[in-house]
């Protein structure tokens, strides 16, 4: 059962870890116990959005996770998917829709992919080297390593394309005239690829952290009537001995967010904290769907939330806060450090409980 539609099951599907809006079934992003690391950009093309409940972009990221045991079998995964059931429903849990089609990232320990649709129609790109961002619009022009079996005859079917010279997918596949939201996103994409490339050669952890916290690009999102909800950063050794690494916000807004180490090992705790709660009668799951609202905040988000309405009232103990969380980030990070350069020799027992230990930490804290 996805968010909105029934599909056969697969017959064995791995351990995966989620960031997900709690009402629907799929997840924003998330990774999986082979290192396997997917994450979602929803995208408006010449392709129609599809007002029938289909598979969503989201739901399609937990099945990439939950089938696929490399970033290439995730990626085939979703596109067989999406080929056989399409993309369309809303994507936000208010009674207007919300509709999108989605571009992915993909990645694990040996290679990485960018995979961006259009409906049923795809185009796949394989990163060699260097450093890729996605934001909210096609972003694979010339560079396509696989594609939809039809996609260009679509393409010249709808006069989009005359069929001659080089085949450029964002190119052709575009809308002519963009959305205003459009524009912001042209605007966050080249930073990303600026913040990026200032970094080129050495970029950590820290690196991405810093970069999602960005606030003058407009990546870290509080303005539009949008915020950025949860945000994940993943360090994945390519030594197959040495453990990923996924650090997780778990809360809003990263700026004033701390990233939490999660390890997949045997016996994990469970962080019931960082568990949206479930309802018997979910207003997502009864048609017509929408109509009223609940509360979904977890544990941790609503002690964030009154944390940070203290802050907005009293700046001076609102840094003081800060600085206590980013120093408890900190500890993360050099544990993760030791961990990967094998300073200390990797506890299963510790690593079980590292994440709710953080999370119990953070709570504490607040």
């Amino acid at each position: 059962k996805c968010t909105y539609l029934e599909i056969e099951q697969a017959e064995r599907t791995h351990a995966v870890v989620l960031s997900r809006p709690a009402w629907l079934w799929g997840a924003e992003m998330g990774a999986n116990e082979h290192g396997v690391c997917v994450g979602n950009e929803g995208v408006w093309t010449r392709e129609p959005v599809g007002e029938d409940e289909a598979l969503l972009g989201m739901d399609l990221v937990r099945l990439g996770l939950e089938r696929g045991s490399s970033a290439q079998e995730a990626l085939e995964v979703i596109t067989a998917l999406l080929e056989r059931y399409g993309q369309g429903g809303s994507c936000k849990e208010e009674p207007v829709p919300f509709i999108y089609h989605n571009t992915f990232l993909l990645a694990d320990r040996t290679e990485a992919w960018v995979l961006e649709t259009a409906g049923r129609y795809w185009a796949a790109q394989r990163i060699r080297e260097g450093s890729r961002n996605i934001s909210n619009q096609l972003s694979i022009g010339r560079e396509i390593t696989a594609e939809h079996a039809e996609l260009r005859q679509r393409a010249r079917s709808q006069g989009w394309w005359s069929g001659d010279g080089e085949f450029n997918f964002a190119e052709v596949f575009s809308l002519p005239h963009q959305p205003p939201r459009m524009e912001a996103a042209k605007a966050r994409y080249r930073a990303g690829k600026e913040l990026l490339q200032q970094h080129a050669g050495h970029i950590t952890a820290e690196t991405f952290m810093g970069i999602l916290r960005d606030k003058a690009s407009g990546i870290c999102v509080d303005s539009e009537g949008f915020c950025t909800a949860g945000s994940m950063v993943s360090v994945l050794p390519q030594d197959p001995t040495l453990p990923c690494v996924h650090f997780f916000t778990a809360t809003p807004d990263p700026s004033r967010s701390i990233f939490k180490p999660f390890v997949f090992v045997a016996g994990l705790k469970p962080v019931p904290q960082v568990r949206s709660p479930t309802f018997q009668e979910d207003p997502a799951k009864q048609i017509p769907r929408f109509q009223r609202t609940v509360d979904r905040r977890h544990e941790l988000y609503r002690r964030h939330q009154a944390a940070l309405e203290l802050m907005e009232k009293d700046q001076e103990w609102g840094q003081k806060l800060l600085q206590t969380l980013r120093d408890l980030e900190q500890q993360g990070l050099e544990g993760m450090k030791a961990l990967l350069g094998g300073m200390v020799a990797p506890r299963p027992e510790e690593l079980a409980d590292l994440f709710f230990d953080c999370v119990e930490a953070e709570m504490k804290f607040y």
